[in-house]
């Protein structure tokens, strides 16, 4: 009995990883387990046709308790402020990603109204080099290796439909709700466009796996406040 009330009491965190990756970009996030649960969700190809919000409302009913925290990063991010449109959560923390299209950087605003994403050579989605661009921000040889590990949806519907997703946000106003961890050298959502957030010192948009230290000090406090 005591064991289950335990249980109970825990804060139940749902993690969401960027476009492309799967929760192994989560490896080195460590929360005390006497506090919170990790549950952690996964990417799945989208229906044709499907919209962001309906996407989103399915990916909410994977989260099965009341006032969880959500956390994503990069588009992960912007999933999981959708999800919470739909389900009552505790909190949503948003990790190198925007919290309102207003935030975006300006090659993906000219991007929405030019249509020129449509161009990108999603197709050679099997080109770590290529997919770790898109999804990371940065192509460093030494590391595509490590980002195999990480960069698992391989789809090229799926990875039109990211970019398609993002350019094309609606969101113009966040929720009160939210926090947003930003690193200062972000070359996706580059910081100057960033408003309201906690800011991580030479953090990129890669943070969440290079600089796990942080978050593991900062994260619990940031969970519960």
């Amino acid at each position: 009995m005591q064991e289950n009330q335990t249980f109970q009491n825990k804060k139940h965190v749902y993690f969401m990883p960027g476009m492309a990756a799967n929760p192994s970009i989560f490896d080195k996030i460590d929360l005390p387990g006497e506090t919170f649960e990790k549950h952690f969700l996964d990417w799945t190809v989208p229906d044709k046709n499907i919209s962001l919000e309906d996407y989103a409302l399915k990916m909410s009913r994977l989260v099965k308790h009341d006032d969880a925290v959500l956390i994503g990063v990069s588009f992960g991010g912007i999933l999981v402020q959708e999800m919470a449109k739909h389900i009552k959560v505790a909190k949503v923390i948003i990790i190198s990603s925007v919290k309102s299209n207003l935030e975006l950087p300006k090659r993906m605003i000219f991007a929405k109204y030019t249509k020129v994403h449509k161009l990108l050579p999603t197709g050679l989605v099997n080109n770590m080099e290529l997919l770790a661009k898109y999804a990371f921000g940065e192509t460093v040889p030494k590391r595509l290796a490590l980002y195999e590990q990480y960069l698992s949806v391989r789809d090229k519907y799926y990875l039109d439909w990211s970019i398609d997703a993002i350019v094309n946000w609606k969101q113009t106003k966040h929720t009160e709700n939210i926090v947003h961890i930003h690193g200062e050298n972000d070359p996706v959502f580059p910081i100057g466009k960033i408003k309201n957030c906690i800011r991580v010192k030479n953090g990129t948009h890669t943070m969440i796996i290079h600089r796990s230290k942080w978050f593991n000090e900062h994260l619990p406090t940031i969970i519960l406040q």
